[in-house]
């Protein structure tokens, strides 16, 4: 008999330890798996009961808030966007089930999460979960230059502090109010020119020239060319067996390097890439940031890949690919206007990319701040000593090539102008080019890199790019 008292008692204990552990296991080892079960809906209707974290500008002013509706247990919070459309794009919206951008990538802040553990002493306690409010670095002066400066044209322009990676602009055009996302995000992927994507992040474009800026940093760094290198500019030349011509096709015969980038000769920097070759060219690609995700703090979904594609596969060094029209920013080579803010960066950084970020810091409901945002080195993509060459190069671009005349003496601005000619046959468009300005300021003490770019235009870079990034470059050196 006590045998089996024994047996019946052990086998109590066991079922009881099993029921504990599952228990355990869902509850707190497995909560997260449980909470993004799609046919879970407790997580989003709880979800409505926390006061979310206001998203606030590097000024303090308000980008997003919760609104709080109904009282006691049936109270809920309802996100609001007061600045409408100027910052849709990058903070993106909140609604229920639906989310996007920078609301999406710091969910967890904003809501208040923390371990299960912690959220179960919560609940005992009875405290309430509430979230914690995000500074960004976005300046909300420069942000509206941005869009002023667009002026409704299909576009983008993005803005970062070179020496910390912090992002003071990133503008979209087409825009859209996120306000109307609870209602109408239907529609708004149906609206004409897709104004739910994100073109500084997400839209990928063919940089023209200004990929003669990452050519000529790495044709320097790695000591095959110097800026007084001689290369032959005559036009047409063959690239990869295909005739190659310069813009208007000016022929300019043996030109130095210097020269060549000031006037953004094609001949010379196809040839250089070629000369350079394919695995040198992506060496320093990947080491701008190329062929990967950005290192920024937006969902890695909602990130485009700058390289070079073809359909929707990135290729790589081995792939057939005609380098020499890559050097000069064709070929099937796409960017994204972040890529091409980070290249700008790099060489007014001496030669160091920093991830970009658009958070500075998180403060807790009592007004602690509980997390900063911390410079982080990416990569070494060159030497400071190629950086500073490269910088002196671009000024000449600045004060007497290609975008002379476009920049007041006082900014001190070193760039690159890029005008990619693509044709009429695009879908939606019917003007031929897509328009670019990479650049820093002030040359001699960089504080701000800037990428403007306009689609669908029959205008060059210089002529509505360069203006659009002397507007952001003014506000933010103001």
């Amino acid at each position: 008999m006590n045998a089996q008292i024994t047996k019946l008692y052990a086998l109590i204990v066991l079922l009881f330890g099993l029921l504990i552990g599952f228990t355990s296991y869902w509850s707190v080892f497995d909560a997260e798996a449980l909470k993004d079960e799609r046919a879970n809906k407790r997580p989003l209707l709880e979800e409505l009961q926390i006061r979310r974290g206001t998203i606030l500008a590097s000024d303090g002013s308000v980008i997003a808030r919760s609104i709080p509706e109904g009282k006691g247990e049936n109270r809920i919070f309802e996100r609001r966007y007061p600045q409408g459309s100027t910052f849709g794009h990058p903070i993106g919206y909140s609604f229920i089930d639906r989310q996007s951008e920078f609301e999406r990538y710091h969910q967890d802040e904003l809501v208040g999460n923390k371990s299960e553990f912690t959220s179960i002493i919560d609940q005992l306690t009875g405290h309430r979960q509430e979230g914690d409010n995000i500074v960004s670095s976005i300046d909300p002066e420069a942000q509206r230059a941005a869009f002023d400066a667009l002026g409704g044209q299909p576009g983008s322009v993005v803005a970062i502090v070179p020496s910390t990676g912090r992002v003071r602009a990133m503008a979209s055009i087409p825009a859209y109010d996120p306000n109307r996302a609870r209602d109408d995000v239907s529609a708004l992927n149906r609206a004409a020119g897709s104004p739910l994507i994100d073109r500084a992040s997400q839209s990928r474009y063919a940089p023209g020239s200004t990929m003669k800026v990452v050519t000529v940093s790495a044709a320097i760094d790695s000591g095959d060319f110097t800026p007084d290198s001689i290369v032959d500019g005559s036009s047409p030349i063959e690239i990869d067996g295909v005739p190659l011509s310069n813009s208007g096709g000016e022929s300019f015969g043996p030109i130095t390097l210097t020269d060549a980038l000031t006037n953004s000769v094609n001949t010379v920097w196809a040839q250089v890439g070629e000369k350079l070759g394919t695995a040198t060219m992506y060496e320093y690609m990947d080491r701008f940031g190329f062929n990967a995700k950005p290192e920024i703090d937006l969902p890695r979904d909602e990130l485009s890949t700058s390289g070079v594609y073809d359909g929707n596969r990135v290729l790589g060094p081995d792939d057939a690919i005609d380098i020499g029209r890559v050097a000069i920013g064709q070929e099937r080579l796409g960017v994204t206007p972040l890529q091409m803010a980070e290249v700008a960066a790099t060489v007014a950084n001496d030669g160091e990319l920093l991830q970009p970020r658009l958070w500075e810091r998180v403060v807790d409901p009592d007004g602690r701040v509980v997390k900063r945002s911390k410079p982080e080195v990416q990569s070494e993509v060159m030497s400071s000593e190629t950086a500073g060459t490269v910088n002196e190069m671009m000024q000449n671009v600045v004060n007497d090539g290609t975008a002379a005349g476009v920049f007041p003496s006082s900014l001190g601005v070193a760039g690159k102008t890029g005008t990619a000619e693509l044709g009429t046959g695009r879908e939606g468009c019917s003007l031929p080019n897509q328009a670019w300005f990479i650049g820093f300021a002030p040359a001699d003490d960089p504080e701000i890199a800037v990428a403007a770019t306009i689609e669908c235009t029959s205008s060059f870079g210089a002529e509505v790019a360069g203006p659009i990034a002397r507007a952001v470059m003014e506000s933010l050196l103001r």
